[in-house]
This record gives structure tokens, C-alpha cells and sequence, in this order.
């Protein structure tokens, strides 16, 4: 557990998936602290994961409102900032790009800036901005993506968020100001919104529906439990090395194919089924525009500088992830 004196740290995007999990986790480990969440709001929010505790306050506002974040980060003396506020979806990115700019890429502005102007060079705050792989494009079958890998996004989501990452990048070099960033893979886990493929595939097992696969299934993704990543961020913020980029990964790379599979057993023996007998509801459809390969991180850095790796294994994490839904929607 950190022991430090309490004080009140901001955190974007609080009402979402990995958002409302870091907040949960933050208290848990430093309970002397408050917590104020600035969220939207959005359809991919849920309040109700964070909303009724003492040692938080939700102010619903959009981070793209420079006046109402500065006022925030003064008002209530915040000198640290986890900005997970973005908008995800890369289907959705395909379909209506213009959201993703204007949250991902003008919004990371304005808390840059907002945060600038108020902390004036001082050197007890810390920016952490919650980045993707994805901005690194895609990989072969070999290799893995790591803090030096040159930017290539192929999305419009991922374009977006490699801009906020050259922003923030930006900002550390041009005005010295106080930023991290950090790239993570794919993360699983509670709380996440079902337009996800996990809990997209858990809720049509459970409707005895079709579970869409994208191609041939074999695209590779390097799966992160979010508590762990959770902690990692954590670390970052507490010992990491302003202007430096930590990658974060769960080296669980998994076909996605591999992990419908195990993710229909997972649901059969939660409920008591046969086993096996809901892979039958895996159904190929037409491949998404630009939909990279594959994904993996290596986070040798993270592991050799700040001492954090994951410690929940694929298995372990899916159980629990498949736990926490059939209680949710059974």
C-alpha cells in the first residue's frame, strides 16, 4: 500500500471500463486520497460503477471544456491527472470518425492545456496520459510492439489516438510539462461496456445467439487482466519518469478464435452445460476495414525500471471476467 498525504487526484473517463476499475483500485490502495471523475457521460459510461462512495465526486462535463477543466484542477488543488477520457470503438471509428477527433485528439488538448496554464512548471505534478498499441499499426508473426516502434496507425481510432500521443509528446519537449504516457494492449476484465468482444460473446451465449468472429479468426491480440494494468498505472504515476512512454502488456497473446473457444467453455461450466456445446454459436462474418493482424507488447521497461508485471494469467482472468457477467445478466 502507498503511504502519502491525501490529497485529491482527477481522473477522465472515470465512468468507463478501465476508468472505473482504476478508481476502485486507487482506493484501494491509497484510501487517504479523494478522487474526482470527470466523465460525459457517453453511451459506453455506467455511473453506477463508481457513483454513491464517499471518496469520490462525479462532475459530468466534457474534457473538451478548457474553462471547466482548469477550474477543476484549481479549484480543488489537483496535481495529478490520469486521462483515460476517449472514445474507443474502432467499428465505430470506421462508421463516424468525427467523434473520435474531437474527443481523443482535441480533448487531450484542452486537459494539456488547462493543466499547463494551472500547474505553471511545478514539478510535483504529474500528467498520466492512457494510450493503445494500436497507434503502432500491426505486426507480423514475429516481434513485439515496444516504446521505440515507430507510430502507424490504421484506423481512424488509432489515428486519433496517436495524435493525442504526439501532443502530449509535445507538450513534455516544448513546455517541460509534467507528462507519461503509456500504451497498453487489449484489456479484460469487469465493468467493460458489452459492445466489447467479451462480454459481446458472453452475452449472446447466453441468448443462445450467434457470436460474430471477424475473417478467419485468427487475428492476435495480447489480452491484459485490467486490475493489472490498473496497478501498472499506478506505478507509473507514483515512480515513473516524467516525458517517458511505458508499454504495458499481458503476454496472453490469443487468437480470436482461441479465445471464443475457451470463453464458450468458460460460460458452459458457469451455467452448468455441456461442455463445448456453445462453440457452436461461433459464426464467421465479413472481416472489419484496416482490422490489424496482430498485437503484442513488449514490456520489458515497465518490468526493468518500475518493477511491475502482470500476475493474473489468461485463464484466471477469464474465469473471473465470466464470474462477474453471469452474476450480472443471469
Amino acid at each position: 500500500m502507498s503511504v502519502m498525504c491525501p490529497e485529491t487526484i482527477l481522473v477522465t473517463g472515470g465512468a468507463g471500463f478501465i476508468g472505473s476499475n482504476f478508481i476502485h483500485y486507487w482506493h484501494r490502495v491509497n484510501p487517504q486520497d479523494r478522487i474526482l471523475a470527470l466523465d460525459k457521460l457517453t453511451y459506453a459510461a455506467d455511473p453506477s460503477q463508481i457513483v454513491g462512495f464517499d471518496f469520490l465526486e462525479l462532475v459530468v462535463g466534457d474534457i473538451r471544456d478548457t474553462d471547466l477543466v482548469r477550474n477543476l484542477i484549481e479549484k480543488n488543488h489537483i496535481s495529478k491527472v490520469v486521462h483515460f477520457a476517449a472514445e474507443s470503438h474502432v467499428d465505430n471509428s470506421i462508421n463516424a470518425p468525427s467523434a473520435f477527433i474531437q474527443t481523443n485528439l482535441v480533448g487531450t488538448f484542452s486537459m494539456l492545456d488547462a493543466a499547463r496554464v494551472v500547474w505553471n512548471n511545478d514539478s510535483r505534478c504529474r500528467f498520466l496520459h492512457v494510450s493503445t498499441d494500436e497507434v503502432y499499426g500491426a505486426l507480423g508473426t514475429e516481434g513485439k510492439f515496444c516504446e521505440t516502434t515507430p507510430y502507424a496507425p490504421n484506423s481512424p481510432y488509432s489515428a486519433s489516438k496517436a495524435g493525442s500521443d504526439h501532443l502530449v509528446r509535445a507538450y513534455f519537449h516544448t513546455y517541460g510539462f509534467p507528462a507519461i504516457t503509456t500504451n497498453c494492449s487489449n484489456n479484460f476484465g469487469p465493468r467493460q461496456h458489452p459492445e466489447k468482444l467479451i462480454p459481446l460473446a458472453i452475452n449472446r451465449i447466453l441468448k443462445d445467439a450467434p457470436i460474430p468472429i471477424y475473417g478467419d479468426g485468427q487475428n492476435i491480440r495480447d489480452w491484459l487482466y485490467v486490475e493489472d494494468h490498473c496497478a501498472a498505472l499506478e506505478r507509473v504515476m507514483l515512480k515513473g519518469e516524467v516525458g517517458e512512454t511505458y508499454c504495458i502488456g499481458g503476454n496472453n497473446e490469443q487468437t480470436n478464435l482461441n479465445l471464443i473457444d475457451q470463453l464458450c467453455d468458460a460460460v458452459d461450466l458457469g451455467l452448468g452445460r455441456p461442455l463445448g456445446g456453445s462453440r457452436r454459436l461461433k459464426t464467421f462474418v465479413n472481416d472489419r476495414a484496416g482490422h490489424d493482424r496482430r498485437y503484442a507488447i513488449d514490456a520489458t521497461k515497465i518490468q526493468t525500471d518500475l518493477g511491475w508485471r502482470p500476475m493474473t494469467g489468461f485463464a484466471e482472468g477469464l474465469e473471473r471476467t465470466v464470474e462477474f457477467y453471469l452474476k450480472l445478466w443471469s
